[in-house]
């Protein structure tokens, strides 16, 4: 009998669940999926739990399907490349011919003082569930720091759900700067239909117990304070001999294999992805998807003796959610730049929830995956 080929998952999120349900269906591989949790995360609704909104439960094991994914629910912690083997936490090796690195992300309430000790976020589920409880314990000034998607949508959200709190949003970019003139129009007038206030173009410089500061050194008082900017990755990589960039996330090429070990394959927001003509990739669903994808098909091909074509990717849209009625659907160009096309309102608020849905469909059917990648 043939040995098959065995291919080490870490991370069960957007990337790395479709890349072992990709890879599972073939006969002659062994997947294995290391994640802390034994549910699927959807991240793009994290900012809903936040206020107490019930979202589907998903089983890892349910999603599979029947398919042979061997499920670790347990921290990797080490990587030995040499002998191609992972640690966990409660104590396992774990030995891999292929490993798909998809650690992911997670918020860096690091950088300002006060934010990790005072701030709340909406990064995990745990996280979610106590800004939720917070929020229904009367707290009733929110300050939402961080203008990016993550902010926005968890800004609206929190007025729409709590229309007795007063709901600032403070960014240190210009608000709105990632859309068309018309998509920052209507992302006014939402704001300002919710009565959210906006600060845009300062900074925060440390966080209190009962506030924050400003680099002007204004206090602004406040009950809650969320932090919803700036990513960081696992150090994994970096503590494993792995090549990083600065950050911190796997180098890779054209095909996703590690610059330092080939058989080593990044994906999602702990690699270091580029568009065709060699710029980063943002962090978001969007990349994640595809390229989780996108390595399966590349390790198989691979695998039969094949070169894979180089991974490309072109932006679409940015869809980001006003509350539970009303969306901003930007249309982009492939190097994510705004057009004027958007879709709005209550027609946007559709297509955004079909999107939100379509990622988690393509994770129970990782057949439809292949228009992804």
């Amino acid at each position: 009998m043939a040995t098959r080929t065995r291919i080490v998952v870490i991370g069960a999120g957007y990337s790395g669940w479709i890349a072992a349900r990709s890879l599972a269906r073939h006969r002659d591989l062994a997947v294995t999926v290391v994640n802390p949790s034994d549910r699927f995360t959807e991240r793009v609704r994290l900012h809903q739990l936040a206020t107490g909104q019930p979202t589907r439960d998903l089983p890892l094991r349910e999603l599979a399907r029947g398919a042979k994914v061997r499920l670790v629910v347990d921290t990797a912690t080490a990587l030995d490349p040499e002998r191609r083997g992972v640690r966990t936490a409660g104590g396992a090796d774990l030995p891999y011919d292929q490993l798909v690195y998809a650690a992911g992300s997670v918020g860096d309430r690091s950088a300002v003082p006060g934010a990790a000790e005072h701030a709340f976020s909406v990064d995990d589920t745990a996280s979610a569930r106590r800004l939720a409880r917070r929020l229904r314990s009367g707290s009733g000034d929110v300050t939402v720091v961080g203008g990016g998607l993550t902010g926005v949508e968890t800004a609206t959200e929190i007025a729409e759900s709590f229309p007795g709190h007063t709901v600032r949003l403070v960014t240190d970019g210009a608000f709105g700067a990632a859309l068309s003139d018309r998509g920052r129009r209507h992302l006014r007038t939402a704001f300002t239909r919710l009565g959210i206030d906006v600060l845009d173009e300062v900074r925060v410089t440390e966080v209190h117990t009962d506030g924050l500061t400003l680099t002007d050194g204004t206090v602004l008082p406040t009950g809650t304070v969320v932090w919803t900017t700036g990513f960081r990755v696992p150090d994994l990589a970096a503590r494993s001999g792995l090549a990083v960039d600065d950050a911190g996330r796997l180098i890779v090429d054209s095909t996703v294999r590690s610059v330092s070990h080939p058989e080593v394959h990044g994906v999602g927001d702990a690699a270091v992805l580029r568009t065709g003509d060699g710029r980063p990739l943002r962090m978001a669903c969007a990349t994640g998807l595809p390229s989780g994808a996108y390595v399966a098909n590349a390790i198989t091909a691979r695998l039969r003796g094949e070169s894979p074509r180089p991974w490309r990717f072109r932006y679409v849209t940015r869809c980001i959610s006003l509350g539970r009625r009303d969306a901003l659907v930007q249309a982009v160009r492939a190097d994510d730049t705004p057009i004027e096309a958007v879709l709005t309102g209550r027609t946007g608020a559709v297509v955004k929830e079909a999107i939100v849905r379509g990622t988690v469909l393509v994770q129970r059917h990782p057949r439809w995956a292949s228009a992804l990648a």
